[in-house]
Formats: C-alpha cells, sequence, structure tokens
C-alpha cells in the first residue's frame, strides 16, 4: 500500500474505509471525506486542505499537522492536544470544533473563522496573536491560557477570567463584558 502521497485531490470516493495511519501527505486536498473515528494516528500532514469532511472524534495522536487549513469540517470532540507539537499550524474557516480539545497547544497566530467553539478546552493553550472572527464560544474553556493579543472582537459568547488568563493587549468588543466580569457578580445591560 502506498505510503506517500504528494499533490493530490481526494475525494470520498478515494477514501472509503477513512483508513490513513502512519502515511505521509504533501499540499493535498481533501473534498468531502468520512473521516468520522478515523485512526490518523502517527500520519503526517504537510500544506494539506480538509473542505467539507467529517473529521469528529479522529484519533490524532503523533499525527504532524504542518500548513493544515480546515474549510467547513466536523471536527467534533477531536483532541489535537495529542498531535505531535512540531511544526503545529493549523487554520480553520467555517468548521464544528465542539468539545475538541486544544489543551496547551502552540496556536500562536492561528485564525479560526466562523467557527463553532462549544465547550472547546483551550487550557493551558498559546493563542498570542490568534484571531477570532464570529466564533461562537460558548462554555469554551480558558484556564491558563495566553490570549496576549488575541482578537475577539467578533466572537461571541465569551466567559474569560481575567484573573487566571493572561490577556495583556487582548481586543474584545463591549459586548464580551459580561463574559469578563461574570466571576463577580456584576451585570451589564447591553441595551
Amino acid at each position: 500500500m502506498e505510503e506517500f502521497f504528494c499533490d493530490r485531490d481526494f475525494t470520498r470516493e478515494d477514501i472509503p474505509d477513512g483508513r490513513l495511519p502512519g502515511r505521509e501527505f504533501e499540499a493535498c486536498t481533501f473534498k468531502g471525506c468520512n473521516f468520522y473515528g478515523a485512526d490518523i494516528r502517527g500520519s503526517r500532514f504537510t500544506g494539506c486542505r480538509f473542505e467539507n469532511c467529517d473529521m469528529s472524534l479522529c484519533k490524532f495522536d503523533d499525527a504532524v499537522l504542518q500548513d493544515v487549513r480546515f474549510v467547513e469540517c466536523k471536527l467534533l470532540g477531536v483532541r489535537f492536544d495529542l498531535c505531535s507539537r512540531f511544526g503545529f499550524e493549523v487554520g480553520f474557516t467555517g468548521c464544528l470544533l465542539d468539545n475538541s480539545s486544544l489543551r496547551g497547544v502552540n496556536l500562536k497566530k492561528t485564525v479560526f473563522d466562523g467557527c463553532s467553539l462549544r465547550e472547546a478546552d483551550f487550557s493551558e493553550a498559546n493563542l498570542t496573536c490568534a484571531i477570532f472572527e464570529k466564533c461562537d464560544l460558548d462554555r469554551a474553556v480558558f484556564h491558563h491560557t495566553n490570549l496576549e493579543k488575541t482578537d475577539l472582537r467578533t466572537a461571541f459568547n465569551i466567559s474569560i477570567d481575567p484573573e487566571v488568563n493572561r490577556m495583556k493587549k487582548a481586543r474584545f468588543s463591549i459586548y464580551a463584558l459580561p463574559g469578563l466580569l461574570g466571576k463577580y457578580g456584576i451585570s451589564v445591560d447591553n441595551s
């Protein structure tokens, strides 16, 4: 079975069982593939793009993700914290990342554009200069997270404790105040 793929396009028909463990992909595009619960452990993805793929509950243990873009993908419950930290670089547009773990992951300058991140865990992650453009952060967990220079101006349903997170020069809209002051029992009227 072939182990290295370069500059290839994959569709749902090309990977019917969603099995990719221990393979290497460079500059590949995956469109409409169903990887639900797939074993991707130890695989390497460099300069790859996933479009409209279901990758919910995939096993990413020790997978290498370098310059990988996810567009309109379902990534529910994915443990990105188990990926290889070497060169980890990802971007998300229009993705469902609910209940995913990005705990302790270096996400410096990562762009989350139009994503649902409900109950995602960002504890101890480095989100320096990250951008959350129109993202739903309902019950997302931020604990000992570096949010310095992070842009959260258009994100919503924010709940972040400024006392346990690094937030110097982070950017918020006025509508985020209730989520920043909630632990103090302060009520802010947005009308």
